[in-house]
């Protein structure tokens, strides 16, 4: 059963959704808070996002952007603003759909279908016998599974996703943390000397590939030392 992440702060729209999507086989995650939205996508591997554009304290914009930084699934806008403006914003900032309300069960449920029929085989990031499945929150080097925490896992998944770009931990924050999360670079740096040693122990060459950056930040470099 495929889940979805429904984020809306309205707890009736949450409801309506949740009843049209059990009973065409999914299962639901509903949060009225988009602050977590990070966090739940690491935790409940969801299939696919409905996100609401306006939200009390960060925009559906905001939101979408954020998720952008460190995942590419799937994200449904679902919004009363049905502006041009507004829809072309919301693809922009990273959404793959936008459906305005009132909609009907049966366009939302099509619409669903057609986005994760696209998405459903795409390849796992494959690296040197890395492998980074996001589907399967796995990451793997020759046959051995590399016991990363949620926040290890994602950190990882952002180097791969963008090998040979230099981050700033600011930037690693904001990605991986969220965007008023309480913490510092020192928190930052903790974390890549775990990802270090946890891919070092499996005998993946981590150093020929994960990167300080002195002044700047960290890379995922393609080339070898």
């Amino acid at each position: 059963m495929k889940k979805i992440l429904l984020i809306d702060d309205e707890q009736l729209m949450l409801n309506l959704l949740e009843l049209y999507l059990v009973p065409a086989g999914y299962s639901c995650v509903k949060s009225t808070d988009g602050n977590d939205a990070a966090d739940l996508i690491a935790s409940e591997n969801p299939a696919l996002v409905i996100l609401d554009i306006m939200m009390p304290d960060k925009s559906g914009f905001e939101i979408c952007r954020e998720i952008r930084l460190f995942s590419d699934i799937p994200i449904i806008m679902v919004t009363a603003r049905d502006h041009k403006a507004d829809i072309v914003k919301g693809l922009r900032a990273g959404a793959d759909d936008y459906l305005t309300k009132p909609f009907d069960e049966s366009e939302l449920l099509a619409r669903i279908e057609a986005i994760l029929r696209r998405t459903r085989n795409n390849p796992a990031i494959e690296f040197r016998g890395l492998k980074w499945d996001e589907n399967k929150q796995e990451a793997v080097y020759r046959e051995k599974t590399i016991p990363f925490t949620p926040k290890e896992f994602r950190l990882a998944g952002l180097f791969l996703q963008n090998r040979n770009r230099v981050f700033d931990r600011d930037h690693l924050i904001t990605a991986v943390w969220g965007y008023e999360a309480d913490t510092d670079g020192r928190t930052v740096d903790s974390h890549v000397r775990h990802i270090r040693d946890k891919l070092r122990k499996t005998g993946f060459p981590v150093e020929e590939h994960l990167q300080t950056v002195w002044g700047a930040g960290y890379k995922w470099t393609d080339e070898k030392k």
